[in-house]
């Protein structure tokens, strides 16, 4: 970790990329990523550069802190008893308009994905889509969907979901806001 005037601490992941970003986490912490060769100083400079973007970025992660939703097991239940249904109708009707075919749906509660796509076609989704505006659960089902006709990432992926939403770009944008921001209290 290291630490600038502003008082930021920063921790830096030098790799062989091309260009430097700054990352703030969803815990506010601060993770400056740059290429192999770009000195200490260089790196001191971009994230003062930034400070204003970074505060901003950390003060939204502390409001988010806040704006957590809390649920008690009973309610965790009663919402995957709900996810259960909501997916499977959102996964039938958007193979139905996208022409294509799925295996088996489950639901899961994954620490890190909303959702997963098999080789074989099975889907896996995260209950939680249960808590977020049904435009971000649509986006998740296309997303997974999508990845039936290419099990990738590619333009030719991004193409097939940008057909059916072609505001994928801001839908996906907001689905990170609500990443890790529901925790469920023990039996």
């Amino acid at each position: 970790m290291r630490k600038n005037e502003e008082e930021v601490l920063f921790e830096i992941i030098r790799s062989q990329r091309k260009t430097m970003a700054i990352q703030v986490k969803r815990d506010g912490s601060v993770s400056v990523r740059c290429p192999l060769w770009v000195s200490d100083e260089e790196i001191r400079r971009f994230v003062e550069e930034h400070l204003d973007w970074i505060r901003k970025r950390q003060q939204e992660a502390v409001e988010r802190r806040a704006e957590r939703i809390t649920l008690t097991p009973e309610q965790a239940r009663a919402y995957r008893q709900h996810a259960r249904w909501l997916l499977a109708q959102k996964t039938w009707q958007w193979a139905q308009k996208m022409g294509v075919t799925y295996g088996k749906i489950t639901i899961r509660q994954q620490a890190t994905r909303w959702g997963s796509c098999s080789g074989r076609g099975n889907l896996n989704f995260n209950w939680k889509l249960a808590l977020v505006p049904e435009e971000l659960v649509d986006y998740v089902v296309v997303h997974e969907l999508a990845h039936r006709r290419e099990m990738n990432h590619s333009p030719k992926f991004w193409k097939i979901v940008e057909e059916q939403l072609p505001d994928y770009r801001e839908r996906r944008k907001k689905l990170r806001d609500y990443e890790s921001e529901i925790a469920v209290e023990e039996d």
